[in-house]
């Protein structure tokens, strides 16, 4: 049941990643830069398209990684991996929510990533250093999440240890 909520959050997580790639990307200047001086002056930059198409790779790539396994998982094609968490197990319902929901905060992730790039290349619209808490969140959350995880695995295998 639980596991509806954390694919509604990654869908969701999704559209608003392919959102603000194509918003941003609309007002990215020729030559995105992502590393600057002590001065302001752009040291490392790389073209507006090769920003575009290589956040939409990072973008295919982690998620293909992220929900390789709860896949495997519903399709039942791993044998260990279904027979680890069978049907009807509640740790099956929270490790499909945790992976769902894990993938929706990556995307999240990726989203605040192109905001970024976007404000420091746009300095007079958004000034980058206004929005220093919300790039805090990033880490915090993935730690969270991480933590999270070895949680679930510590409860299945407290649970696995009870039935012998």
């Amino acid at each position: 049941m639980y596991y509806r909520f954390g694919k509604a959050f990654y869908f969701l997580s999704v559209a608003f990643f392919v959102f603000l790639l194509l918003y941003f990307y609309s007002a990215l200047p020729d030559s995105v830069a992502y590393q600057f001086d002590e001065e302001g002056f752009a040291v490392s930059s790389l073209s507006r398209s090769g920003f575009f198409y290589g956040m939409v790779l990072v973008f295919l790539l982690i998620n293909a990684v992220v929900l390789f396994p709860p896949k495997m998982l519903e399709t039942k094609s791993h044998r260990r991996l279904h027979r680890i968490f069978p049907l009807g197990d509640i740790f099956r319902d929270y490790f499909l929510t945790w992976f769902y929901s894990f993938g929706g905060v990556v995307n999240l992730s990726l989203s605040l990533l192109v905001f970024y790039i976007h404000s420091i290349n746009n300095q007079e619209e958004i000034r980058s250093y206004d929005l220093d808490f919300v790039f805090y969140l990033v880490p915090f959350f993935l730690i969270v999440w991480i933590v999270v995880l070895f949680l679930l695995f510590a409860g299945k295998a407290r649970q696995l240890k009870s039935q012998g």
